[in-house]
């Protein structure tokens, strides 16, 4: 009797023991891939700045003076809105 608790003992040292290296990996991987991401990410913003440095965009086209887009009919302001709601009945 006194063998299966020395059995299970072991059993759950090796499990500990795997789950552990299984953790080290995961990690390994995690920072791996970061790794490659962040290598990634750097060199396409040096293309980036590169492309931009280049051919900088075309500035965009100036807006005749004097145009502004109209609206339809008089907007009201708060002191109108309330003047209204208070003649219908609705104010204090």
């Amino acid at each position: 009797m006194a063998e299966k608790p020395k059995k299970d003992d072991a059993q759950a040292q090796f499990a500990k023991m795997q789950r552990a290296d299984d953790a080290k990996s995961a990690a390994a991987e995690y920072e791996a891939a970061a790794a490659a991401t962040r290598a990634k990410t750097e060199r396409l913003r040096a293309l980036r700045l590169a492309r931009d440095a280049a051919a900088p965009p075309p500035a965009a086209p100036k807006r005749k003076a004097g145009t502004k887009a109209k609206t339809k009919g008089k907007s009201a302001g708060l002191s109108d809105w309330l003047d209204g709601q208070a003649k219908e009945g609705r104010g204090r």
